[in-house]
């Protein structure tokens, strides 16, 4: 890294991360930066990729959290970063490349150190690295800011205030991939975490007015599904003095960083396509789920589910109540339509149950919705696909099931509602079927599978739990559908024998 282009097998020698991560104390007013951070990185796109660059770091990281205690190099280049964020709405607006671009690489190297020196020490140490202080070495002092707060707050600022450009999504996408790694702590502690200076500091403070328009800017995030810019979007042309770079900052700089960043993640089989194509909106995702689902401060509850749990659609003109202050107002149809398009993976199917399980605005508008049926049918691909999906996607399916099924508007009207040629059922040719019908078959297909396979208790009893509760409504069953239900109902009892 530094004023040339680099490549992931140059980085253990590159003379700048040996400086950085070195013995000598560096200032944060030093030349240095400007030379560090003028670099040009080719961003990993495959796991092999991302498994090099972090072997090829692992070094630099390795001794900066051995030296940092002596230098407090790593405190030098946060505060670097957060005196350039100062002026990244104006660098927006103005188009200032370059800007915008060395305070996204400040970011890019931070968040790469963090995620070493978080998995290698608790969060008391790691705030002791936070407060070292390079006038003192080997000291930390006591009245200097809180950088982990601040920078916090700043990463906050950065997603909520600077406008969604082409030169602002790298380091957009790179603040939430920041704050999705300080929230992995959580992942290198057996137990919960029911007292985390990081979970403090969100939720309490400088951070906490911000959290209804953080929750809101997410929530958008995952709703436009806004693509990567494509490469050489924006390239900096190299100087004739050769001190410039090439580098295009909106060159798909977030592909394939979730696995580097979140440290692995979890779900069903990856969806590359869709993180590919909507990195920014696929990071969103996963650090609202985080934040709504953070443990509640012994004093307050979590503010982030106050804001999901109270949110309202925009056409709402309701006052909202005084005692939740994080209660916002979303556009409703577009989060819907968002909803219905990315059930594709674990983390949006996530989303909708926690919405309609805790929000009840948004249930309320889901149930009188007309085109019920383009939510209900990828829940219904999920369940079909069992075999494809991993157990949580296939509860979360079913619990939704479960849930639109308590009512008995939403079991009439699926009855009504008629579909052709529904090409993934491959047991039947169905050239036309209601949905309630359609239902029906997915949910019996499901019973007989987890009876042959995974034989579980749970999926079993759910299953017959939104059967019953559609039962009452059965109307206008498509014949293939009442087939089932007999051949079904006959061997039921042995059936539930079998199971205790």
């Amino acid at each position: 890294m530094g004023a040339n282009s680099s490549s992931i097998s140059e980085l253990p020698e590159n003379e700048y991360l040996k400086k950085l991560s070195g013995a000598e104390p560096i200032s944060e007013n030093d030349p240095f930066w400007n030379q560090l951070l003028s670099f040009s990185f080719t961003t990993p796109t495959n796991s092999a990729e991302l498994k090099l660059l972090e072997e090829a770091t692992i070094s630099v990281c390795k001794s900066l959290v051995e030296k940092n205690p002596r230098t407090g190099n790593l405190g030098s280049l946060i505060k670097v970063f957060l005196s350039r964020t100062k002026e990244l709405k104006i660098s927006a607006e103005c188009q200032n490349h370059l800007f915008i671009w060395q305070a996204h690489n400040a970011l890019f190297i931070i968040c790469c150190l963090l995620k070493v020196f978080i998995s290698r020490m608790s969060e008391e140490e790691l705030q002791l690295h936070f407060t070292y202080e390079d006038k003192t070495p080997g000291s930390y002092g006591t009245e200097c800011e809180d950088l982990i707060e601040e920078l916090l707050c700043c990463l906050i600022q950065l997603i909520v205030e600077i406008p969604l450009l082409d030169i602002t999504y790298s380091i957009s996408l790179e603040a939430v991939t920041t704050l999705v790694v300080f929230l992995s702590c959580q992942l290198f502690h057996k137990e919960i975490l029911r007292e985390s200076l990081i979970h403090k500091y969100l939720m309490h403070g400088r951070c906490l007015p911000y959290t209804s328009r953080l929750v809101k800017t997410l929530l958008y995030n995952f709703i436009r599904q806004e693509r990567s810019p494509p490469p050489g979007t924006h390239v900096f042309q190299q100087q004739p003095d050769g001190g410039g770079l090439l580098y295009g900052i909106a060159s798909g700089v977030a592909t394939g960083l979730r696995t580097v960043f979140t440290l692995g993640g979890v779900g069903s089989k990856p969806t590359p396509q869709l993180e590919q194509c909507s990195p920014l909106a696929h990071q969103s995702l996963l650090l609202l789920l985080v934040l709504a689902n953070l443990t509640d401060a012994p004093d307050t509850p979590n503010p982030y589910r106050q804001a999901i749990m109270s949110f309202k659609n925009t056409q709402d003109s309701s006052a909202f109540s005084s005692s939740n202050p994080h209660a916002f107002q979303i556009n409703f149809n577009s989060l819907y339509t968002a909803l219905c398009e990315q059930q594709r993976s674990d983390q949006a199917t996530l989303l909708l149950y926690m919405l309609l399980h805790q929000n009840g605005n948004v249930r309320t508008y889901v149930l009188a919705r007309t085109d019920i049926e383009n939510l209900v049918l990828p829940i219904l691909e999920i369940l079909y696909h069992v075999e494809e999906r991993n157990s949580h996607h296939v509860y979360m399916a079913l619990i939704i099931l479960l849930i639109l099924t308590e009512d008995d508007g939403f079991n009439r009207s699926i009855h009504e509602v008629i579909l052709k040629n529904i090409t993934w059922y491959a047991e039947r040719v169905l050239t036309e079927i209601s949905l309630g019908s359609l239902l029906i078959l997915v949910v019996i297909r499901t019973i007989q599978y987890n009876m042959t396979r995974t034989r579980d208790k749970y999926l079993h009893t759910n299953c017959l739990a939104a059967l019953a509760n559609m039962s009452a409504q059965f109307r206008s069953l498509h014949q293939y559908a009442a087939q089932r239900i007999i051949s079904f109902c006959y061997p039921g009892a042995y059936i539930c024998q079998a199971l205790e």
